[in-house]
């Protein structure tokens, strides 16, 4: 278990670093995945995310909104 709370943790963290999009509660969210309780587990990330697409439109918002500024760029790198 302490490795999978590690690896979780460090991944998203190593990701976010790498795009230059670091949010500390990112590295939060994906130990709350790791480490909470069955009902948590039950609610099964992966199928939810397939099924809606939340992600997507908080990331396009994200993208419009930081980048009407003729100053700024976001994400600063894409891989």
């Amino acid at each position: 278990m302490w490795l999978a709370e590690s690896v979780a943790v460090a991944t998203s963290i190593a990701v976010m670093h790498a795009t230059r999009t670091l949010h500390p509660p990112g590295g939060a969210t994906a130990l709350i995945a790791v480490i909470g309780s069955p009902a948590i587990h039950k609610l099964d990330f992966i199928r939810n995310i397939s099924r809606h697409y939340r992600p997507l439109i908080l990331l396009a918002i994200a993208l419009l909104v930081n980048n009407m500024p003729a100053s700024r760029r976001y994400p600063e790198i894409w891989f």
